[in-house]
């Protein structure tokens, strides 16, 4: 049974896009070794599910609109740079979340949760860190000169819009790089806190 690589994410506009693009050449400029990701295909990734079959995104996309349908819609902020493991010895580059990072912990241990009760997703010992992945170092030095550059962006500002909905991607790998397809869209349709009537008054 086919099975494809999949994962869920949200997605950011073309001004966001565009600041991490500029981003990307100003560090491009002081390092070599990385391999940057394409512009059009940037997003926040929430969960990255591994090969699922066919058979299973449906129920993998029913899981998503069930959380999606409680929460209500967020703002989303970029700003500052890091990287993974650590800043040191930098070995995926990527863009901070500002606003809104509290948001998607939310959204993503609300999707854990129901996609481990299906038997769709795994639950990582490691905490979720809301970024923007911006680039992948290819080579085994030490990074020296991307671990000297990147604090000097820690300033960076890279935009705001407004995360309306969440993506189910799958991803076929290309020579030019991944290729992802949407399979599935789940609209944020859940009142904001400051929409909700006030709890009822039981002490009377």
């Amino acid at each position: 049974m086919p099975r494809m690589r999949t994962f869920l994410a949200v997605e950011i506009d073309p001004a966001m896009r565009q600041a991490a693009a500029a981003l990307q050449a100003a560090l491009g400029k002081s390092v070599a070794g990385v391999r940057w990701a394409a512009p059009a295909t940037m997003h926040v990734t929430l969960q990255y599910l591994g090969e699922v079959a066919d058979r299973d995104l449906h129920t993998v996309c029913k899981v998503v609109d069930a959380v999606t349908r409680r929460l209500p819609p967020f703002g989303l902020r970029l700003g500052g740079v890091g990287a993974f493991p650590n800043l040191r010895r930098p070995k995926t580059v990527w863009a901070g979340v500002t606003d809104g990072a509290t948001d998607l912990q939310r959204l993503f241990a609300a999707l854990e949760d129901g996609l481990t009760e299906v038997g769709a997703y795994r639950r990582e010992a490691r905490a979720y860190t809301p970024h923007l992945t911006l680039g992948r170092v290819t080579t085994e030095d030490d990074n020296a000169d991307l671990a000297a550059v990147l604090p000097k962006h820690l300033t960076w500002a890279g935009g705001y819009t407004t995360v309306e909905e969440v993506m189910v991607f799958t991803s076929r790998l290309q020579r030019d790089g991944p290729e992802y397809t949407p399979v599935g869209r789940a609209v944020l349709r859940g009142r904001p806190e400051a929409d909700l009537p006030p709890p009822a008054d039981v002490a009377k």
